[in-house]
């Protein structure tokens, strides 16, 4: 019953993937780690590497507006306070 409800949810699909015995290995011995099933270990790391690139992505589309648009003097000044610890 649990199945029949979590297919409604999130659909998922079965595919195949190729791996080198090694890599296998490691992923059985992560997942008996973790308490997961090998299936759920690998969708977990594929939404990991996928959220790194994504974040990798935005950080780049950072790095070239600021090259394009390099940040003026005073445009920190104006922030310098806000930044500055209390004095205590």
């Amino acid at each position: 019953m649990w199945n029949m409800m979590w297919s409604r949810l999130d659909p998922m699909e079965t595919i195949q993937i190729v791996l080198d015995k090694k890599l296998l290995q490691a992923t059985d011995q992560a997942a008996r780690q973790t308490k997961r099933n090998r299936s759920a270990l690998v969708r977990d790391a594929l939404r990991e590497h996928l959220r790194r690139l994504e974040v990798r992505a935005l950080e780049e589309r950072d790095r070239q507006g600021y090259s394009r648009r390099p940040p003026t003097a005073d445009e920190s000044r104006v922030w310098e306070t806000e930044a500055a610890w209390p004095a205590g």
